[in-house]
């Protein structure tokens, strides 16, 4: 069964997502998404680092591999388990909806902000007014999950904020639901809307609106301790061990081969019309994309001279670059490197 592999199966499972996407008339999440408006904002996204926040919303190039096993982990554990037990739960007059839409703004201090998205499982009446509202989370473990997470607590406040605003009530009450992937035990946390933290949660909207409408990388300032060192822009970020630091949105880390391979092309999808190839460093690892996408030279700092990536003979081993061919017969060495990511489409 040589056919069964990773590559195989990625490209079956990729395949059969795009499948489903046009059962459910969804095709819009076939194609790459594109960069998000300064003014938008997901509920999901908010309360953390401004900077990696810029780098998700703006396309910039994800760093590791994507978590979908995570994400569909998620999704078995709402609609399977989380739905039939609510609908077995809920009184006979009222009925639990797969999810509501919420789209509002919120004006302050001369900005707009808008908030837009898609809620998780809500008790509603039988003509679908809110009543109550869920928010469902997977996690590894339970065990020192002792209140709900601010990101999630924000998450659950827009949506509550947003209903309200809509459908002209009182702002309604929600519950965190925090379910092991281990167990399936689940903690619960009733959230009563809390106007002083929902304005500290405007308050991040209005900042992260206003460092993208003036074009500017936002400060690395995570909202948790641990969150640099899971994030997926770190390296571009400068929060690890690597030679970068600042780097904009756009443009490949040169010398940097820990893309894989869903996201290096989710990357170049996304910035297609503005010429995006690989660097020389990842069409070594990635040869066939490097036919699709194309790549930039190797170029060197001393003579100038540039080389097509595949005539430089190396191991790809990016923690020791190739030198340059004319500078060695000129008794120099000389390392060759990719354009930098300001130099990239």
């Amino acid at each position: 069964m040589d056919c069964i592999s990773q590559q195989s199966f990625a490209t079956w499972y990729d395949e059969r997502q795009v499948e489903q996407n046009i059962l459910e008339g969804q095709a819009y999440f076939n194609g790459p998404s594109p960069p998000k408006d300064p003014e938008l904002h997901t509920p999901s996204k908010l309360l953390q680092c401004h900077r990696k926040a810029s780098y998700a919303r703006q396309n910039a190039p994800r760093e590791g591999s994507s978590p979908e096993g995570l994400f569909w982990v998620g999704s078995a554990f709402e609609e399977n388990i989380i739905v039939p037990y609510l609908q077995d739960i809920t009184p006979d007059e009222v009925y639990v909806q797969n999810s509501l839409w919420v789209d509002t703004t919120i004006s302050q201090d001369g900005t707009q902000v808008q908030i837009r998205g898609s809620t998780d499982p809500a008790i509603v009446t039988e003509t679908a007014d809110p009543v109550f509202l869920t928010e469902i989370k997977t996690t590894s473990s339970l065990e020192h999950l002792d209140g709900p997470k601010e990101h999630h607590k924000a998450q659950l406040h827009a949506y509550l904020y947003a209903l309200a605003e809509t459908n002209d009530i009182d702002k309604i009450e929600g519950l965190l639901v925090y379910g092991s992937r281990k167990t399936l035990d689940i903690r619960t946390f009733q959230i009563r809307f809390d106007p002083e933290f929902w304005e500290r949660v405007v308050e991040w909207m209005i900042a992260q609106t206003e460092y993208e409408q003036e074009d500017e990388l936002p400060p690395a300032t995570p909202e948790r301790a641990w969150e640099c060192n899971y994030c997926s822009f770190k390296h571009r970020c400068g929060q690890a061990d690597t030679p970068h630091a600042d780097t904009g949105c756009t443009g490949l880390l040169p010398m940097f081969d820990e893309y894989d391979r869903d996201n290096l092309t989710e990357y170049l999808n996304a910035h297609a019309d503005a010429g995006a190839k690989l660097t020389p460093t990842l069409a070594h690892k990635f040869p066939d994309l490097a036919d699709t996408y194309g790549a930039y030279d190797w170029s060197c700092p001393r003579c100038s001279e540039t080389f097509t990536w595949n005539t430089v003979d190396w191991d790809g081993d990016t923690s020791s670059p190739p030198f340059c061919p004319n500078c060695i017969a000129d008794g120099e060495l000389l390392a060759l490197s990719g354009p930098d990511p300001t130099e990239q489409h």
